[in-house]
């Protein structure tokens, strides 16, 4: 049990993972006695010969190749996540990882997201992904699936905004945010002419947790929805709601990322363990280089410290 130490994942060793890591470390000059490592030890003092912090070495069979994406990578990438849950640390920052090197690898999950899910959920719990940046937050619905795979259910809205509520109460200490809600149709369907499912399944969704006293927009557009957030980003103030939530990936993450760009931190939420990440990708087309921007790193880490 490392329940004091905030454990780091360094990622897809072919892309720039170790790279930010390292880079976010000397900006933030975190206590040693705060942080484990899980990586390839030798690799990763190559780029931090000064290493002041304590290491779990995970094995890398194989050569380097940054900007490649190999079985290799992706087994080294899902080791350093599988071993970090298994040491239960306080918290888990996790570099990037590539999707298709973990296939490679024959772990058939869409994201670390899932991975976490699958070695730490207990007693039900399931994991929903957040994005945060300086009072500017987003709750995806749905995640990396295909858009024409997207299913939006009343059970899927209840389940996942009560969840998201017992995060706000425990994590923020806030019983009653605010949560805005995003319609799937444009124009939040215009009373169904442009589509049913706020009728149907959104707006019925939205009575049962009101009932429940979580407060909750009805279905509002998303073209307009993100606007005043932005505008108060931008300013430096909080947003108007807590917590914006999306029915699907770019429907959430194209307002937040646009603002909030490197300020934005993908968080694992629903679990014991809050994990961290930076919320771009393994950066292939740069790795090796040293020109990469840790600046999401140093966000990811300074969430949970």
């Amino acid at each position: 049990m490392n329940n004091n130490k905030i454990a780091i994942t360094t990622g897809d060793i072919n892309g720039i993972g170790i790279e930010i890591t390292v880079k976010a470390l000397r900006s933030l000059k975190v206590p040693a006695d705060k942080i484990i490592i899980l990586t390839n030890k030798s690799e990763f003092e190559k780029f931090y010969p000064e290493n002041k912090y304590e290491i779990i070495d995970i094995p890398f069979e194989g050569n380097i190749e940054y900007g490649k994406v190999t079985k290799n990578s992706g087994e080294f990438a899902f080791q350093c996540l599988k071993k970090a849950c298994e040491i239960k640390p306080k918290a888990i920052v996790t570099a990037p990882v590539s999707k298709e090197g973990l296939h490679l690898a024959g772990h058939k999950f869409n994201g670390q997201t899932e991975v976490i899910e699958n070695f730490l959920a207990r007693d039900g719990q399931k994991a929903e992904m957040l994005f945060v940046s300086k009072g500017f937050n987003v709750l995806l619905l749905t995640r990396h699936c295909a858009l024409k795979d997207v299913c939006i259910t009343k059970e899927l809205i209840v389940e996942k905004v009560r969840r998201l509520k017992e995060f706000y109460k425990k994590y923020y200490k806030n019983s009653e945010p605010k949560f805005a809600l995003c319609s799937l149709n444009p124009h939040a369907g215009e009373g169904g002419i442009l589509g049913q499912e706020e009728v149907d399944t959104i707006i019925p969704a939205v009575e049962i947790l009101r009932k429940e006293g979580i407060n909750i927009t009805e279905p509002l557009p998303s073209d307009t929805l993100f606007i005043d957030a932005a505008k108060n980003y931008l300013k430096g103030e909080k947003a108007p709601y807590d917590c914006y939530i999306a029915m699907y990936h770019d429907q959430g993450l194209i307002p937040i990322k646009t603002v909030a760009g490197d300020k934005t931190v993908n968080m694992t939420i629903g679990l014991d363990i809050i994990r961290t990440s930076p919320s771009h990708g393994t950066a292939f087309d740069i790795a090796g280089k040293n020109i990469a921007d840790e600046s999401s790193m140093i966000e990811a880490i300074k969430c949970v410290l």
